[in-house]
């Protein structure tokens, strides 16, 4: 356990983490003696951000302040020691949207409390102590560095998916996020037993979806080719939405996602798919002034899909944002 430093008076931390597009899994079915593997990145518009400053017991506001304040008293646990705080939540991604609200609140909350508290814990070792990256490891390679990241999924000893490679997305490109905000995406004991109770999945799809990421759709994103890269992101989402299916009633978990999607695909959007079990859908498109036409597009057909709200989003090739203010002398 790293060894505390005195707290200092009037310190103030200061986390922002961004929400992270899962893109898919690569081997559902651990045929290999690693299960899951998946390829994500993060966006900047749409983020966790809180404030810690010193105080004599927990306590949380704001936005998913419940929340944040159980993720601090499970570090605290796994620490092994008090760590007093107020956290005030400012902004929180959206729950159970498939934007990985829960690991960006508990990594922007533990690595909080231990840079409040003078401790050296990173990322990863938040994640683990806090439960975080069970199956996935994108959400803790976003917070750690941001980018195009993969992970290498779950072996017989593995705490927290190991980060695999890492690309700097094309900073021109841009994701039309769908939000479907009168649903949710599986999660909680529902998520558990869809993976207990779905079939196994094929052996050779998740060699072939391995096959077509590590040969077509990682070289497309370092030669900066957004039509091959979306297609093999496309082919991915196809085979893994087909797969769960059954758990979520669909390729997506909305219909008028899927809906808006088929629209966007008709009219040159590559890279079509849910992140995580969603309900949020995403696109890419090479430019920001495409994106704008097709965003103005959808919004004149809102009839055909009410109660979806459209975001433009950038790719976010950097970490979590961590401020420490310093005070002058020991707590």
């Amino acid at each position: 356990m790293p060894a505390s430093q005195p707290v200092l008076r009037n310190r103030r931390v200061t986390v922002s983490a961004a929400a992270r597009l899962h893109l898919g899994f690569l081997d559902l079915g651990g045929s290999l003696g690693r299960r899951f593997g998946s390829i994500g990145i993060g966006v900047n518009e749409i983020v966790t951000r809180l404030t810690l400053t010193p105080a004599d017991t927990l306590s949380a506001e704001g936005t998913d302040a419940d929340r944040a304040l159980r993720m601090a008293e499970r570090f605290a646990a796994a620490a092994g020691r008090p760590c007093p705080a107020h956290i005030h939540v400012e902004r929180a991604i959206p729950s159970h949207a498939g934007l990985g609200s829960g690991t960006q609140l508990a990594l922007a909350v533990g690595v909080g409390l231990s840079r409040l508290h003078g401790l050296e814990y990173g990322p990863r070792e938040v994640a683990a102590m806090t439960g975080r990256g069970a199956r996935s490891g994108v959400g803790v390679a976003v917070f750690e560095r941001g980018g195009l990241v993969v992970d290498g999924g779950r072996g017989p000893r593995t705490e927290v998916p190991p980060l695999l490679a890492r690309l700097e997305m094309p900073s021109e490109w841009r994701f039309l996020l769908l939000l479907d905000e009168g649903q949710q995406g599986l999660h909680g004991p529902e998520e558990l037993e869809a993976f207990r109770t779905l079939p196994p999945f094929p052996a050779d799809q998740a060699a072939r979806l391995c096959h077509l990421l590590l040969m077509q759709g990682l070289p497309a994103v370092a030669e900066r080719d957004l039509a091959r890269f979306g297609a093999v992101v496309t082919e991915l989402q196809a085979a893994v939405g087909a797969y769960f299916a059954p758990a979520q009633g669909g390729c997506f978990t909305s219909r008028a996602v899927g809906a808006a999607l088929d629209f966007l695909q008709g009219r040159g959007a590559v890279g079509i798919g849910q992140s995580s079990w969603g309900p949020t859908g995403f696109c890419l498109v090479e430019s920001d002034p495409r994106a704008q036409a097709l965003l103005t597009a959808l919004r004149e057909r809102q009839d055909l899909w009410p109660g979806l709200r459209f975001l433009l989003a950038t790719p976010r090739n950097f970490g979590a944002d961590i401020a420490v203010e310093r005070g002058d002398r020991p707590a």
